[in-house]
């Protein structure tokens, strides 16, 4: 049985207040058969007099503004008056400086209205967009079902998409979707597999993750975020291939660690929104001393397009909620293969170089392993980076670079060491800040 929108927001919120909005008549722009009826019968049944429930209340300690859809009038869906509470809602949000939660159960525009319906979801996005200009956080939680307009506005388009488990999720409601096409396939359990949505949440645990959420995106900081304590008491390398070979060494401490020890809780967020996740990428916010950083950390694979994208979205993200960044840099390099240069690596990796060059918040980079060419140097800010004991940074490995330059492959060791990789040689060439020490 579906949860109501009054009961989803007494669950996740206190003080719900229902914003006051000019009291006008139902609407009926098309003089649809039989209409107005249905539209008397969903108000009786469900006490509502529109598919969505606007106002205010907080969640953990933040002041929020919410946005709910009542699937049971009409199916949740979007008319003229649900445009207009929609918009109302984001401009209070963005007068008020509140982020917004908007609560998805809808299926679609609503078909007595026609295209009077359609068009308000070019309403709702630009309610969306002016208020996310103001550095409005937006999160979307997707409910049974988050179909047609309302998916492909608030539901998909917001910084941070949560999910309801076994909810149905697409474009294409169940009754215009092809017959062949698998039920698996408009899941919001396939739309996590494919990067559209960061994370499911159990009904009962959804106040809470909220109330996490909205504490790391509503926390701005000018400060940046100092680099992690090496995770490991190492002494320098004394050639390049031992620092080579010590960055590679399975010992040696990867992203998750670093960052389960620098901040006190995290959340990540997942996938580049273009249907693919890289598992070798981890991007999120996290809580450490009192103030929120955001992280986009390299976990020592071969790094994919949609690990590049992630990142970029997250960089973004955090430049616009005035939030610092940390980056974590552990490659061998950008992935090489086909299927990688079909996925636009080239694209992917300089849409991630523009997003730390420009970003409007500071970022610091520490090397923790393998900083292997451009798939590494994408990840780092220039002036800001710091490198750990047991890692290495180099313009490609040095298998690589003795390829290039012809030579055979018993001269790598020497080619290590004539690249100046170690974390002491890039000291001395300026390209590193420093040399981090254990705590």
């Amino acid at each position: 049985m579906r949860t109501s929108a009054r009961e989803l927001l007494a669950g996740v919120s206190a003080g719900f207040t229902e914003l006051s909005l000019p009291d006008t008549p139902a609407d009926d722009p098309l003089g649809w058969p039989g209409y107005p009826e249905a539209r008397a019968a969903a108000a009786a049944r469900t006490g509502e007099t529109e598919s969505v429930v606007v106002g205010e209340a907080r969640i953990g300690d933040v002041p929020t503004v919410l946005i709910a859809w009542e699937f049971g009038f009409l199916g949740g869906s979007i008319g003229q008056q649900t445009g207009d509470r929609v918009e109302a809602a984001f401009a209070h949000a963005k007068e008020r400086g509140l982020p917004v939660v908007s609560l998805v159960a809808t299926g679609g525009s609503r078909m007595q209205h026609g295209m009077r319906a359609l068009s308000q979801l070019q309403r709702i996005a630009r309610a969306s967009a002016d208020a996310r200009a103001a550095g409005v956080p937006q999160i979307s939680v997707l409910r049974d079902p988050s179909t047609g307009g309302g998916w492909a506005t608030l539901g998909a388009g917001s910084d941070v998409v949560l999910g309801l488990p076994d909810a149905q999720v697409g474009f294409a409601g169940s009754r215009v979707r092809p017959a062949t096409s698998p039920a698996e396939a408009y899941s919001v359990e396939a739309k996590l597999e494919w990067g559209q949505v960061d994370r499911l949440v159990e009904t009962e645990e959804l106040g809470d993750v909220l109330a996490r959420w909205l504490q790391l995106l509503a926390s701005p900081s000018t400060e940046p975020a100092p680099p992690p304590a090496a995770r490991r008491d190492t002494a320098l390398p004394e050639t390049g291939w031992e620092a080579v070979r010590t960055a590679r060494a399975s010992k040696r401490a990867r992203a998750p660690e670093y960052l389960d020890a620098y901040l006190d809780w995290r959340e990540n967020v997942q996938g580049d929104r273009a249907g693919h996740v890289d598992e070798g990428v981890q991007c999120g916010f996290g809580w450490r001393e009192g103030r929120a950083i955001a992280y986009a950390a390299q976990c020592g694979t071969a790094t994919r397009p949609a690990g590049f994208r992630t990142a970029a979205r997250l960089i973004r993200l955090a430049s616009r909620l005035g939030i610092p960044v940390l980056t974590l840099v552990d490659t061998p390099g950008a992935a090489n293969d086909a299927e990688a240069e079909e996925g636009g690596i080239g694209p992917a990796i300089a849409e991630l170089f523009e997003a730390i060059a420009t970003a409007a918040v500071p970022v610091t980079t520490l090397v923790i392993g393998e900083g292997g060419s451009g798939g590494a140097l994408a990840f780092a800010a220039a002036g800001a980076t710091w490198i750990a004991p047991d890692a290495y940074f180099s313009v490609t490995s040095p298998e690589a670079a003795a390829a290039i330059l012809k030579r055979p492959m018993t001269d790598v060791p020497a080619v290590a060491d004539q690249l100046r990789l170690r974390p002491q040689d890039l000291v001395g060439l300026g390209l590193a800040a420093g040399i981090v020490k254990p705590e």
